[in-house]
């Protein structure tokens, strides 16, 4: 737990070192073997708010962070907890998924009713109307690979429409777009997991269905698949018993979870026990 004055002195600091150009709010938090400090302040603030943010004199910078540290503290009492921070985060990457579903929104409802039928998406989606058989597996590769993920693409479509009338309103497009921002979508997320990825259908997915079967013919390990191991043991499998259950399912393929949003503020060392700066 840190002080509000203290966090706002890291928020300044990580800014002044993160002057550069424009970056997507899920750019990696690292460029090359390079922290990239933008991230933490995009994680923090979101995209557009950063950019508006560098346009202001120092002064109005610390004026603008200092009222945005007040609403992170939600309990007023000037510590910012881990919680805090956490759910500050999270809010942060919901706020840029609802933005983008918003913009794209019109680009999709081609004919401007408010609602994007499954024939209007796949059309600008892919630029023609792809019909397949769900029931035939076709014999050309790379045709039986589209099949596979259109109608994969067709399953989430159909997920995310829940208000009965055939097609996605603006929030069923954010359901569509960004899975992971939605509450309900987390059943299509784990299905659609275990679909590809749990070959004995347990219901639980194996550090040898996680990895798959990658081994070159010498049988040597990789170095992707030695970072997977590390991935899969450290980050997702928090139980320690050598598969993943739903919960940790979830903290894999849902990275915009709250369990990802806890890794994003530890990454921020909200946790570290940091003396208070005076203002």
């Amino acid at each position: 737990m840190m002080t509000s004055s203290t966090f706002l002195v890291l928020l300044l600091l990580q800014f002044d070192f993160g002057q550069s150009s424009h970056k997507h709010l899920h750019d990696d938090h690292y460029i090359g073997q390079q922290h990239n400090p933008e991230h933490d302040m995009n994680v923090l603030l979101g995209d557009e708010r950063t950019n508006e943010i560098k346009k202001l004199s120092s002064a109005d910078q610390k004026i603008k962070m200092m009222d945005i540290v007040k609403k992170i503290d939600t309990n007023g009492d000037n510590l910012l907890s881990a919680e805090e921070i956490t759910l500050w985060i999270q809010h942060v990457y919901r706020k840029y998924a609802l933005d983008d579903a918003e913009e794209r929104f019109p680009e999709f409802d081609t004919n401007k009713d408010g609602v994007i039928t499954w024939e209007e998406y796949n059309t600008v989606a892919h630029n023609q109307l792809f019909s397949f058989d769900d029931d035939v597996v076709l014999e050309d590769p790379e045709q039986e690979s589209l099949r596979h993920l259109h109608r994969k693409e067709r399953r989430r479509f159909d997920f995310a429409d829940v208000d009965g009338t055939p097609g996605l309103n603006v929030t069923e497009f954010l359901a569509f777009t960004h899975p992971s921002e939605v509450d309900h979508m987390a059943d299509f997320a784990i299905e659609d997991v275990l679909s590809e990825y749990d070959t004995d259908k347990d219901g639980f997915i194996s550090l040898s269905e996680f990895i798959g079967d990658v081994r070159g013919d010498d049988g040597a390990p990789s170095k992707w698949e030695i970072e997977e191991t590390v991935r899969f043991k450290e980050l997702y499998d928090q139980d320690k018993d050598g598969k993943l259950n739903r919960e940790e399912q979830l903290r894999w393929i849902a990275p915009n979870s709250y369990g990802s949003a806890r890794e994003e503020n530890e990454g921020l060392g909200a946790e570290k026990p940091i003396s208070n700066v005076p203002m």
